[in-house]
């Protein structure tokens, strides 16, 4: 007789669900992150339950009251696709941070170059940016997966002449698209997904256009001088340092026009100049580097053959723009330029009612219909149409959902109207 083997004995236990709580503490507070991170854990232990990503701005509990700003239990689709998130379940990990106020500081090289601009993190600058930005892709996931990784190997002393990996992004695609955002939202998270071991992070955003200096024999130097400030910085073992060059096309197409004697030297040596600092900060733990670039074909290959992940980040689908109305008229309710507040359904919901026009489908219904007649416009410029709306057709203090939207598709009609003119102009 066969034997009959009880297979759940031999598969390993799924580990609980980890949902990560960012918790912004009060500027002036000083009280410890470890009583916080109590209280924020039997708070949410009372709530229990949540739908999809939520914000806890008021508290029954007077500590929080006094010593916090929000408590956010955020990036619930990366965890798990099911809308309601019983917290009770799972592992709670808790961020506490407080948010940096400052702006950037400029980085200057020799005078009149600003060479960059340069944030402590957390960062008001940015707070909130990494829930705007919403894809169709997991591209958060990934770029949060490999951090981590990144991370991970650095810790257990993998090494690097074996497994190979040069802690460099390059998110590309065109304009408009989110992708510098996308870089600088991702610098804010990690910031604070670790706070446990690292007391701030650091971004700096290097201007590519500057390191050109109007002195040709100069720019190589240039370089050279803004990676020893950035060296500075990566010595100190408590700071998480990101690198940010934006359009680097701007610097490492120039090698290949000076091969083709379209360019002096001199670009050559920035390129070179860029390469070799990139390979010798690679070896530190505490630093990433992150690109983005509007022309993927002008890169040197040499440099993208030392980006770990090339990401592509195009045109939102309709779905994703639907997805982007849908947050911005959520924040015109909260602000009551949109008032009575009523509920817009999201794309998950309409799939599950099938499409079925309604009297409680048929407001989301319309703003999908606007959504598909917005493809082809930028992350950027959709951002923009909700307030143009309100400047262009309304400019009332206050206006019921169905004459906004109306007005939000008389804006996406504009839009492609006023492409086409730019276009006829030329």
């Amino acid at each position: 007789m066969d034997q009959v083997h009880d297979l759940s004995e031999a598969l390993p236990l799924q580990p609980p669900l980890t949902y990560h709580i960012e918790v912004v503490q009060n500027p002036c507070s000083t009280a410890r992150q470890g009583v916080i991170k109590e209280h924020v854990r039997k708070f949410l232990m009372y709530e229990a339950t949540v739908y999809g990503d939520t914000t806890f701005t008021e508290f029954t509990d007077g500590f929080l009251t006094e010593h916090v700003k929000s408590v956010c239990v955020c990036d619930t689709e990366l965890v798990s696709k099911d809308r309601q998130s019983n917290l009770k379940n799972c592992k709670l990990a808790i961020h506490v941070f407080q948010l940096h106020d400052d702006g950037p500081a400029t980085e200057e090289l020799e005078e009149d170059i600003a060479a960059a601009n340069h944030w402590l993190l957390p960062s008001d600058d940015f707070h909130g940016i990494w829930e705007s930005l919403i894809f169709d892709t997991d591209v958060k996931a990934q770029l949060i997966n490999y951090a981590m990784t990144t991370l991970l190997f650095s810790d257990r002393g993998v090494n690097s002449n074996i497994i190979s990996w040069n802690r460099v992004i390059l998110l590309h695609g065109p304009p408009g698209t989110g992708k510098t955002s996308l870089c600088k939202a991702l610098a804010q998270k990690l910031s604070i997904r670790l706070s446990d071991r690292y007391s701030y992070g650091q971004l700096i955003e290097i201007n590519s256009h500057s390191l050109f200096s109007k002195w040709f024999s100069e720019s190589g130097k240039l370089v050279m001088k803004m990676f020893q400030k950035i060296q500075e910085l990566i010595d100190d073992k408590d700071a998480l340092v990101c690198v940010l060059i934006d359009e680097v096309e701007s610097l490492t197409a120039a090698r290949k026009s000076a091969m083709q004697g379209q360019e002096p030297s001199d670009a050559i040596r920035v390129v070179n100049a860029l390469l070799t600092q990139i390979d010798h900060i690679k070896r530190f733990p505490n630093v990433i580097i992150l690109t983005t670039s509007n022309v993927t074909g002008a890169i040197d290959l040499a440099f993208v053959d030392r980006a770990d992940i090339k990401q592509y980040i195009g045109p939102p689908s309709v779905n994703a723009i639907f997805s982007i109305y849908h947050s911005c008229i959520t924040e015109l309710m909260r602000a009551g330029i949109i008032s009575p507040v009523q509920q817009i359904l999201g794309i998950r919901d309409l799939e599950v009612l099938r499409f079925v026009n309604n009297d409680a489908t048929n407001l989301s219904l319309e703003l999908l219909e606007i959504a598909r007649k917005s493809h082809g416009l930028s992350g950027r410029t959709l951002r923009k149409i909700p307030f143009l709306a309100h400047a262009r057709h309304i400019q009332t203090s206050s206006i019921a959902l169905p004459g906004f939207l109306s007005a939000l598709s008389w804006t996406v009609d504009k839009q492609f109207e006023d492409r086409e003119n730019l276009k006829n102009d030329d």
